[in-house]
């Protein structure tokens, strides 16, 4: 795990070429700071700043930026390259006297590629990973990114300079960094928590999409993007080949391909262990690696006094059973809280999902003893885990048959009275009615009401993963972009609804939730972390396996949780799903409330002119007065307010 910058000066203006590199990668030190190099060609125009998070081949034969052999290529690699020595061997019986110089990954790369070429190479090529690669000869510059987008690569030209890398704060050093806020960018963030790629909080700037290769002409500035891998095409390809086998057989293959992804991840020449949460997903990750290891694997987990938020007691039974070297960190408030301040410098681009704070926590603890951690993310996402899938589906499948005309009267009429007073009326209830009225009961009434009116199951998910519902009203003169979640034409056509829906969380909530917590915090602490569920082998096995293999009595995982039951009891794992979360909406009535009210203040976000202070306001004290809860709602603004005080002056 490293991470890298670079800059293409198709004018010729910069004098200071090794300064502006040094400067870019000392920006991102915290991926990488067992080593530094930089390379530039000043007569191309072009350079590349590496830093280095030795995993693989600790010696300097994979020092980078490193030139190939023949000399044709430079590159600068961050990631791993899982089944490198396959393609070492495979090489081998192709191509006579290789001479090795270590045994990194990135030397295997070089070798691949001036034998196959780029894309032949990427294709062959299981692993995490972003590249940018010089091409002496064609005189091409190439910048690719992992088939799913575990590694970050943003770029954008800026007054006549492509500036290019791993974390955004490499590239805002760079002198002729445009620092100008994309509002449109901006209002996807309210929407989701996150900005989706290809879209970025910068304008003139963009995220690569994952599995995809930007080749830059250097003689004409021209670029082309090419998909070497598509994950809309792999789940459609995939879906249209479900068989029916026996459970057993079903069970059986599934065990042997994550077992093998497993083994891939398990290679490093540094100490390795593993998240371990006690959910499904990070016990089937971590037994399957206690299954092939001769030592007790080390797992960590970290757990609070809240009992709603604690999963370390789940964790440690299972971490005893299987018979791990077990750590666990108690955490209290003031630990959680004392990470926010970090959040805005460590999410180098606005990013609300407040579980980052307890994953940053968990990384922080595992790097005490290991450099590289396994986690067991994207399990939802393959085999049908978030509750949403199988809820949405079912609402969908009662209300569908009402004529829209009739739902929408309804709605209305559900809607004309306001929360508040759903609220008063819920109390009432609660005096003359057995049970208990749910807190917020006017809030559901109207989000209730909100399903109804709506024309599609499409329309209904994407409500139900929304957050503010007209976030243009919000920003001041944006408009919302259309993302793969908004626009069904992006969307890939799958077999069923809750397919559907799981293919557009792989594609978008996947890459650019899950994956940028993980990375960014993991990387804040020079943790490097591995995702074996996104073995694309494992992706397109998983995804032909029929639905009634994942879904069994109204709840999903059914096979991989029949893997996990040969290893651990049920008795262990069965249990409400939890989130990875913080109490949040206390918080933000209690200890955040100062440091939110200063970004949050009028005059300021007058002066910003950014968003629309009314609403704003709006939300925040109804929040405080404990009738509504709008901690989600009021984070996403909070965490760019927080951002932007970081920023220091803007260039318009």
């Amino acid at each position: 795990m490293c991470g890298f910058s670079g800059f293409y000066d198709s004018s010729h203006q910069l004098n200071d070429y090794e300064q502006q590199l040094q400067r870019m990668g000392e920006a991102i030190i915290h991926r990488g700071p067992d080593d530094g190099g930089i390379w530039f060609d000043q007569q191309v125009g072009l350079g590349f700043s590496h830093r280095r998070l030795a995993i693989v081949d600790l010696s300097s034969s994979g020092h980078q930026p490193m030139a190939s052999q023949a000399g044709r290529f430079v590159i600068a690699f961050n990631g791993e390259i899982y089944n490198h020595i396959e393609l070492r061997e495979e090489l081998g019986t192709q191509v006579d006297g290789i001479q090795w110089r270590g045994h990194s990954d990135t030397e295997t790369l070089l070798a691949c590629i001036e034998a196959w070429g780029f894309k032949e190479t990427l294709v062959k090529a299981t692993g995490m990973f972003a590249i940018a690669l010089w091409d002496k000869q064609t005189r091409t510059l190439s910048l690719a990114r992992d088939r799913v987008g575990e590694k970050p690569l943003y770029y954008g030209w800026h007054n006549d300079c492509l500036i290019f890398g791993s974390e955004l704060k490499a590239l805002t050093q760079h002198r002729l960094f445009h620092k100008a806020i994309d509002k449109n960018a901006l209002t996807l963030l309210l929407r989701h928590n996150y900005i989706p790629a290809p879209y970025c909080i910068w304008k003139n700037t963009q995220k690569l999409l994952p599995g995809t290769i930007l080749t830059v002409d250097l003689q004409t500035n021209e670029c082309h993007s090419e998909a070497y891998w598509s994950i809309k095409e792999t789940l459609e390809q995939a879906s249209r080949k479900q068989q029916q086998k026996s459970d057993e057989a079903a069970i059986d293959e599934l065990e042997a391909v994550l077992s093998g992804a497993i083994a891939k991840q398990m290679v490093a020449d540094v100490p390795l262990g593993a998240f371990l949460s006690g959910g499904i997903d990070s016990s089937v990750i971590v037994a399957l690696m206690q299954a092939q290891s001769k030592t007790p694997i080390k797992t960590f987990s970290i757990g609070f006094h809240e009992k709603k938020y604690n999963e370390a007691e789940h964790a440690k039974a299972v971490a005893n059973h299987i018979g791990t070297d077990h750590t666990e960190l108690y955490v209290s408030a003031e630990d959680a809280l004392e990470v926010v301040p970090k959040l805005a410098t460590m999410y180098d681009e606005p990013f609300a999902d407040s579980s980052g704070i307890p994953t940053y926590l968990v990384s922080k603890m595992a790097k005490e003893k290991v450099t590289v951690s396994l986690s067991g993310d994207a399990g939802d996402e393959i085999f049908c885990g978030y509750n949403r899938y199988v809820l949405t589906h079912g609402m969908w499948s009662k209300i569908k048959y009402i004529p829209v005309p009739l739902r929408k009267l309804a709605a209305k009429t559900l809607t004309a009275l306001a929360p508040a007073t759903w609220d008063k009326l819920g109390h009432f209830l609660e005096k003359i009615l057995p049970g208990k009225i749910p807190a917020y009961f006017g809030d559901k009434i109207h989000k209730g009401a909100g399903v109804l009116s709506l024309p599609s199951i499409e329309h209904l998910y994407k409500n139900l993963v929304s957050l503010w519902h007209d976030p243009s009203s919000v920003v001041l003169g944006a408009k919302e972009p259309e993302t793969v979640v908004s626009d069904l034409r992006f969307r890939p056509k799958l077999n069923s609804h809750i397919e559907g829906m799981m293919g557009t969380d792989m594609m978008s909530y996947l890459p650019d939730d899950i994956l940028v917590k993980v990375d960014r915090a993991a990387m804040a602490v020079s943790l490097e972390t591995r995702v074996p569920f996104l073995d694309h082998h494992l992706i397109e096995h998983a995804w032909q396996i029929p639905m009634n293999q994942k879904i069994r009595n109204g709840k999903g995982k059914w096979v991989l949780r029949e893997v996990l039951y040969r290893h651990v009891p049920k008795k262990l794992i069965e249990r409400p799903k939890m989130g990875f979360g913080i109490p949040l909406e206390d918080w933000l009535r209690g200890p955040l409330k100062p440091w939110a009210e200063e970004l949050l203040a009028r005059e300021r976000l007058l002066k910003e002119k950014i968003f629309c202070p009314q609403q704003i306001a709006k939300k925040w004290e109804e929040h405080q007065s404990g009738k509504r809860n709008w901690s989600y709602h009021l984070w996403t603004v909070l965490m760019f307010q927080a951002w932007l005080t970081e920023q220091g002056e803007l260039s318009e």
